[in-house]
Formats: C-alpha cells, sequence, structure tokens
C-alpha cells in the first residue's frame, strides 16, 4: 500500500483558513525551514512583502532553478526536455520574455472583452444545465467545471468533447497525495494530447489561438513548446477558475450578507471577485523559486541555491497588507493582493479568469435565489491535496 506523504505547511487549511501554524510563522520569524512534499528541503516565506518580493525579482529569485513540471526519474534527458518546452512557468527572462511576448496580445483585457458575449451564453447555457438537473444538484460538475472548461477549449481550439478524458488526467496531475510516476504519467498523456492538436493545427490552423500562435509564430516555436504552451494554458484556464466558482459560491453561502451583496448590487461584483481571490488564493503557493545568490529575506539569511516556497494564503491574510484579513469583506476590493502572482509571472490568463467570474457569480445567484446548501456543511469535501484548491463536490438545491 502506498503511504499518503505528510501535507506541506503551506498546504495545509481548515476549510478556507490557512492553519494556525502558518500563521504563526508568518507573524514570528517569517521564513520557516520545511521539508516539501518530495522530502527536499526549503524556505518557506510567508509575509506579503516578503513574497512580493520574491515574486518581483526573477533574477535573485530564478523559476528556472526549479521543476515546475514533474520529472520522475523514469524519464529519460530528452522526454524531460520535451516536457518543459514551452512550460512559461519554468523559464526566467529572455527565453520566458520571448514566450510570453507571442502570447500576451490574447490575452489583453480589450481582446477579452470581444469574448464577454460568448461567456455570457456559455454561463446562461450551463444554468440551463443545473436547472433541468433538477434539485439537488452538484454545482461543480453542472456550472463551476463546465464554464471555464468550455470558454477556454474554443479559445486555445481544444475539442470540448475531448473535456472528461483532459479532465481526468489535469485531476491526476494536481493531486500531490498520488505517486509521483502516475503524476508524471498523465504529464505525458496531457502532452502527447496536445501534441497530436498542435500536428492538426500546422496542416490546417484555425481561428483559434493555437491556430494564430502557427499563423503569426510557427517559424520561431517549436512543436514541443506550441504543446507546451497549449498545455499549460488549457490546465490553468479551466482547472484554477472552476475551483474559484465552486470555492466561491460555498464561501459566499456561507456568508449570507456577502451573497446578497453580490446578488443585487452589480457595482458589488468587481470589489467582490477581487476579495474571494485573496481570501480564498487557491493556488497554495505557484512554483517553487531557487536563490541565485545568497539573500536576506525578513531579516534571515539564505544561502545561494536554495529553494522557496511562497505561502500565498498566508501573504493575502497578512495584517500589514488589509485590515482584518481573516474577515471575507466583499466591499473592499483587496487591490495588490498575490492571487495571480506578481511581476513577469503573473498570471497571463488573469484578465478572462476575471470576466469569468464577474459574469458567473451574480449570474448563479440571480437565478437561483433560493440557492442553498443540499447537505451539511460539515460533509463539504475539500480537496486537501491538490496543488490548486476547491471542493470536489458542492451538492445545492433552490
Amino acid at each position: 500500500m502506498t503511504e499518503t506523504p505528510v501535507m506541506p505547511l503551506h498546504m495545509r487549511r481548515e476549510r478556507f483558513d490557512p492553519v494556525e501554524e502558518l500563521a504563526r510563522a508568518r507573524e514570528g520569524e517569517g521564513v520557516t525551514r520545511i521539508m516539501t512534499i518530495f522530502g527536499t528541503p526549503a524556505y518557506l516565506v510567508s509575509r506579503y512583502e516578503d513574497v512580493r518580493e520574491v515574486l518581483s525579482d526573477a533574477t535573485r529569485f530564478s523559476n528556472a532553478g526549479s521543476q515546475p513540471v514533474l520529472h520522475s526519474d523514469t524519464l529519460s534527458k530528452e522526454e524531460r526536455a520535451r516536457l518543459q518546452a514551452g512550460q512559461l512557468l519554468a523559464y526566467d527572462p529572455p527565453e520566458h520574455t520571448r514566450l510570453r511576448r507571442m502570447l500576451t496580445p490574447e490575452f489583453t483585457v480589450r481582446r477579452m472583452r470581444r469574448l464577454e458575449p460568448r461567456i455570457v451564453e456559455i454561463v446562461d447555457a450551463a444554468l440551463d444545465d443545473l436547472e433541468r438537473a433538477g434539485k439537488p444538484a452538484d454545482l461543480v460538475s453542472h456550472f463551476a467545471l463546465p464554464v471555464p472548461s468550455l470558454v477556454i477549449c474554443e479559445l486555445l481550439g481544444v475539442p470540448y468533447s475531448d473535456r472528461e478524458a483532459f479532465q481526468r488526467r489535469t485531476g491526476r496531475l494536481l493531486d500531490a497525495s498520488l505517486p509521483l510516476e502516475q503524476r508524471t504519467a498523465a504529464q505525458l498523456e496531457n502532452r502527447e494530447y496536445m501534441g497530436h492538436l498542435v500536428e492538426r493545427a500546422r496542416v490546417e490552423p484555425g481561428e483559434d489561438m493555437l491556430g494564430m500562435l502557427v499563423r503569426e509564430h510557427g517559424d520561431d516555436l517549436t512543436d514541443a513548446e506550441l504543446a507546451g504552451v497549449s498545455s499549460l494554458l488549457l490546465l490553468a484556464g479551466h482547472e484554477t477558475t472552476s475551483n474559484m466558482l465552486g470555492l466561491g459560491t460555498l464561501a459566499l453561502l456561507r456568508h449570507p450578507d456577502q451573497l446578497a451583496l453580490v446578488r443585487d448590487d452589480p457595482e458589488q461584483v468587481e470589489p467582490a471577485v477581487e476579495e474571494l481571490l485573496r481570501w480564498l488564493s487557491i493556488v497554495h503557493s505557484g512554483v517553487p523559486r531557487t536563490t541565485t545568490t545568497e539573500v536576506e529575506i525578513a531579516g534571515q539569511t539564505v544561502p545561494e541555491g536554495s529553494q522557496l516556497i511562497l505561502a500565498l494564503p498566508a501573504a493575502n491574510r497578512d495584517p500589514d497588507f488589509v485590515d482584518d484579513p481573516e474577515r471575507l469583506d466583499v466591499t473592499r476590493g483587496a487591490a495588490g493582493h498575490l492571487a495571480f502572482g506578481h511581476g513577469v509571472h503573473h498570471c497571463l490568463g488573469a484578465p478572462l479568469a476575471r470576466m469569468e467570474m464577474r459574469i458567473a457569480f451574480p449570474a448563479l445567484l440571480r437565478r437561483f435565489p433560493g440557492l442553498a446548501l443540499a447537505v451539511p456543511y460539515e460533509e463539504i469535501e475539500f480537496k486537501a491535496f491538490h496543488v490548486v484548491y476547491g471542493v470536489r463536490e458542492l451538492p445545492v438545491t433552490w
């Protein structure tokens, strides 16, 4: 029997909240020695200003020294290189800049606004499906997951009919309780699947993003890079937003006064999305950084070559960042939170994710003004070991 690994400190939560031990680490020394889930030593950075500093400086704190893609010992050197190709999170400038520059025009706020009518249609169709399912129904499978999945599939040019297969692979890939070999296998399967789509786009590029990349940058990008970029966008595009929609809805149901503001006041929707992003911080840490020189963080000396884990939930609940940080307050907006990261690796898809949430949350709450949990709150299962935090199911009634 395979033993479940010990959960690292930065991933530990009590339902919505980071564990008290994480807050004590932040209020104490601010930099804590920990062991990663792979059994390697690292430094945990937990204060808002310190985390922001690390994210701001790609020279002293390198992504390239870490491993955002999984590397099982069973992989050959060539397989490892193929998996890493095109993975924006695996590079520092200038290589990161080269890849990101090709994608940035597709994710501007102006470009995202063109998608708004289609996103409204997708949200409405998902709400129709939820209603047809009858109560009680699982909000995750009928709404929170289908909406961002269909949006990113249409944007990238991925057949929506393939969604169940790639969602299963993504679920294995992000489940840190599984053996490394199983997660690596899921990663290889994802890359092989995307490689077939790249081959098809090379022959007949469509009007989607993959087609655009082939037409405009096909001579500058290898097939492996195209597959890597697309794999990352597909994974991030549906997994993060779907967990925000599910967990965010549960948070609002647990705070009826906050829910009413989002449902009834259009002016409150945008700040509510930002506050939910801060308060939930569904990405525990992002990609580990590696120090390229000896550095000082929170008054402590960290040697060159050290791995840094950034505790985003702790940083976003730092009282030096916002007042009364443990309280969900959808009126405050929480500008400057780190839920999307910061610096050169700030989430490329942030404008798309924000738009999906701004449309989806109020649409759901207005369609079902009597929305409520269909099971006791204590029975809701949270995805404790997942790299992206959320709930497995959310049974609701109305």
